[in-house]
């Protein structure tokens, strides 16, 4: 796998999975509460559970991933702390809200407005942080390295083209 060996950590590799399961368990929830359909409720819930412990792997990927990657200092310090305290929020409140939905059945009406609304907040959060990460990556090349070229095998040769 050529891609991998240019990555400096595995923490690229777990992150995608519970951002898009946790934004679209907020979605689903929402979707649901909206169309009234309780059943979305339990789609959401498997969801939730599966992106907080996806946020736990990914943080705790990613604060081996802070100590080593390369980037410059002053990227260090302004927006990767940034991107760390957004995740760690994120992943603290996805778990949290994770054990409130599965211990809380039947959700009474003010909690379940309280817990849509901190869902919206987790998901607004989680992006932030998505984003300060891409920006890490697009912007500084943090987490990969200068590209290299690939050796290619069983390369076609232009033999008999023509």
């Amino acid at each position: 796998m050529p891609g991998w060996r240019n990555l400096q950590n595995s923490h690229p590799l777990v992150v995608h999975f519970p951002i898009a399961l946790l934004v679209t368990a907020a979605l689903v929830y929402w979707l649901g509460w909206l169309a009234r359909r309780e059943t979305w409720a339990w789609t959401g819930l498997w969801m939730l559970v599966l992106g907080a412990l996806g946020a736990v792997v990914a943080v705790w990927t990613g604060l081996g991933a802070g100590e080593s990657v390369m980037i410059a200092p002053r990227v260090r310090d302004n927006i990767l702390i940034y991107h760390k305290y957004c995740m760690l929020t994120a992943a603290a409140l996805s778990v949290l809200l994770s054990l409130w939905a599965g211990l809380v059945r039947p959700m009474p009406y003010r909690g379940r407005i309280a817990f849509l609304l901190l869902m919206a907040v987790m998901a607004g959060i989680l992006a932030k942080g998505a984003d300060y990460g891409g920006w890490m990556v697009f912007g500084y090349n943090a987490g990969g390295s200068l590209p290299q070229p690939i050796e290619f095998q069983n390369e076609p040769s232009d033999a008999g083209r023509g």
